[in-house]
Formats: C-alpha cells, structure tokens, sequence
C-alpha cells in the first residue's frame, strides 16, 4: 500500500509537475512570437516609407531635369537663330569673323560709336587743320596760266595722272593758246598732241567742243558761274569746282576719286554718289574753307592714304582715323610707301608756285625727259 500510494503520488507529483511545464513551453514561444509578428511588420513599414521617400526627391530630380532639358530645348533654337540668319551670305566666314581677327577690322571700318554730330564736326575740322600744318603748300597740281588753260587741262585729266596732263598741255596751249584757235583746231592734229593722257579721241572731242561754246556763248572767256560751266562740254561739277575756287577764288569742292576714298576711310560720309559727298562735307566745314579742304584732302590721299596700300604708320592724321590699320602701320616700312615730295619724288607741276619749291618740293620733268 505505501509503496503504491508512494508511486501513485509520485505520478501525480510528476504529472502536475508535466502539467506546469507545459504550459510554461507553450506561453515561452506565445510571448516571443508575438513580439516577433509585432517587429516584423515594423521592419517592413520603414524601408516602404524610406523608398517612397527615396522615390519622391528621384521624381523631383526627374521632374527638374525634365524641366531643364525642356529649357534647354527652348533656349538651345534661341542661341543658333543668330548664326542661322549668316549662312545666307557666307555662313563659314561669318562664324570666323567673329571669332577670329576680323571683328577688329570691322570695328576699324565703322565710325566711332557714339558719335555725335556735334564730334563728328569737330574731328573733321581737326583733321584739316592737321593737314594743312603737313601741307602748307597745298595747291592744284595742274600747270595754268588762266581760267582757259585750267578748264582745258582739268578736262584732260580724267583717267590720267595730273602729271602726265602738265607734260602734255605745253605743247597744246603753244599750239593753241585762245579758245577761238582750239575751237578751229584740226581733231587729228589735237587727238595727236593729246594720245599721252589716253582716250585722246574723246578727250579731243570735248576740249574743241567746250572751246566752241566759249566762242560762240561767252564771247571766248570762262564763265565764272557753276550753271555756266557744266553746260560746257565734258565739265562737271568736278571740273567746275576746280576752276571756280583756284581761277576765280570761289569756293567750291572738289570730289575727285581721293576725296572721296578719304571722307569715307574717315567716316565724314557714308555716300558714294560725288553730290551727295559734296553735300555731306561742305555741311562740316565753313564754306571759305572748301577749296583749301579739297587741297588738303587730294594732296593727302596721293601723298600717304593710298588706295591700296595706305601708309598708315606715316599718317599724321592715324589717331582721329577710324580705318586705322588697313595699311602698313609699322613707320619705317609705311615710310617707303610715301609718294611725290614726301617720299622724296618730284611733284607734278612743271611749273609749281614758289611755295611748294621753298618748302622742299621738286617740279616735275617734262614730256619725254628721263
């Protein structure tokens, strides 16, 4: 009996002692599961939130981009529009032009920004004061002894150098000295004393045919009237200008091809037709200064501000030019490029006034000579 009452306890302890740890077990992994279901889900909410937060700025950095590119689209036509405007003329030199050396050149070749007109006044008269300190002795390079001669031989001098006219002339004025004698003239005999100074035929043509005019209109003297004189034949208002303002002291310019080479290097003027030049400068200068300007400026382009190859390293006048630079620049090579009395070569006159040979200057050598 003890021994079984002693087992069947001993069961029953055992038992109860299963029963506790059972449900010991059980509530262990409850209590860790739990916390476990609790944790799981909260690992996996962050990293849902940080790649949504982590999708939203790549959204607004795709947003942004798309929003610079979409600029840059619209800016991009912008920028070429301009160079899309040049391939019309020439789109490869332009693109260089502007790049490369020549923006200098058009800077130079355009007149000074902001100039008024009030500057542009003042640089032109500074100019011809400049000028006439360089060429006191400025004076027609045609050789004349009257009004008639100088009409005759300015006529002459179209396409031609004054120096060959003044080689020519002495012996047609020998010949013929009166209107009234070249007015009867034999044109083969003319057209012969005149073939030096080239198209002798036509320029026959006109000097006998103003001489007949002079004759038969004006009792064989020259008119002193800018109406009278460009009804001569072959006299424009070059022609006539000349002789106004060096026989009859009337002012007047004269708007040969370096006249107007000049004005235009120094942007006096950007016309081409000789009227409108002539009208454009006598509004700058005081009309007393005309015919001594037109001296200044002839004597000028011949001398130093070439056609071709001006010396620009010689100029005195390079600090008030704005094409400064189109030619030799350097001063002992633009130095050579010096023509007549500057360069140390005889003038054009054969007869030039006193002045010129007291300052310096050389007449030139006759028809033939040397």
């Amino acid at each position: 009996m003890t021994k079984k009452a002693a087992t069947g306890t001993e069961k029953t302890q055992r038992a109860g002692r299963n029963e506790k740890a059972a449900p010991a077990k059980k509530s262990a992994p409850a209590k860790k599961s739990a916390p476990a279901k609790k944790s799981a889900p909260a690992k996996k909410s962050a990293p849902v939130k940080k790649a949504a937060a982590a999708k939203q700025p790549a959204a607004a950095k795709k947003s942004a981009s798309a929003k610079k590119s979409a600029s840059a689209k619209k800016t991009v036509p912008v920028k070429k529009q301009a160079p899309a405007k040049k391939p019309v003329v020439a789109p490869k030199k332009a693109a260089a032009a502007v790049e490369g050396v020549a923006p200098a050149k058009t800077v130079a070749a355009q007149p000074p920004r902001g100039e008024s007109r009030t500057a542009l006044v003042r640089r032109a008269r500074r100019i011809d004061r400049e000028l006439a300190e360089v060429y006191p002795y400025a004076h027609p390079e045609l050789d004349f002894e009257n009004p008639f001669q100088l009409v005759v031989a300015t006529v002459l001098s179209a396409q031609t150098t004054d120096l060959r006219v003044n080689q020519t002339t002495p012996a047609l004025f020998a010949k013929y000295p009166t209107p009234e004698d070249l007015a009867a003239a034999n044109p083969e005999e003319v057209e012969e004393i005149l073939r030096p100074t080239g198209f002798f035929r036509a320029k026959t043509k006109s000097v006998i045919g103003l001489s007949k005019v002079l004759a038969e209109d004006f009792g064989g003297e020259v008119p002193g009237r800018l109406e009278d004189l460009v009804k001569l034949p072959g006299v424009g208002r070059k022609t006539a200008f000349v002789v106004l303002g060096n026989a009859f002291g009337r002012p007047g310019i004269t708007v040969d091809t370096h006249f107007q080479r000049l004005v235009r290097r120094w942007r006096w003027t950007e016309a081409t037709d000789p009227d409108k030049i002539e009208a454009a400068v006598g509004a700058l200068f005081p009309k007393s200064d005309w015919t001594d300007l037109s001296h200044h400026v002839i004597w000028h382009g011949r001398r130093i501000c070439h056609a071709r190859k001006p010396a620009c390293g010689a100029c005195p006048v390079a600090p008030l030019c704005p094409a400064y630079g189109e030619g030799e620049t350097d001063p002992e090579k633009a130095e050579k490029l010096l023509k007549y009395e500057k360069g140390g070569f005889p003038g054009q006159r054969l007869n030039p006034p006193r002045s010129y040979l007291e300052a310096g200057g050389k007449p030139a050598p006759p028809l033939g000579a040397g």
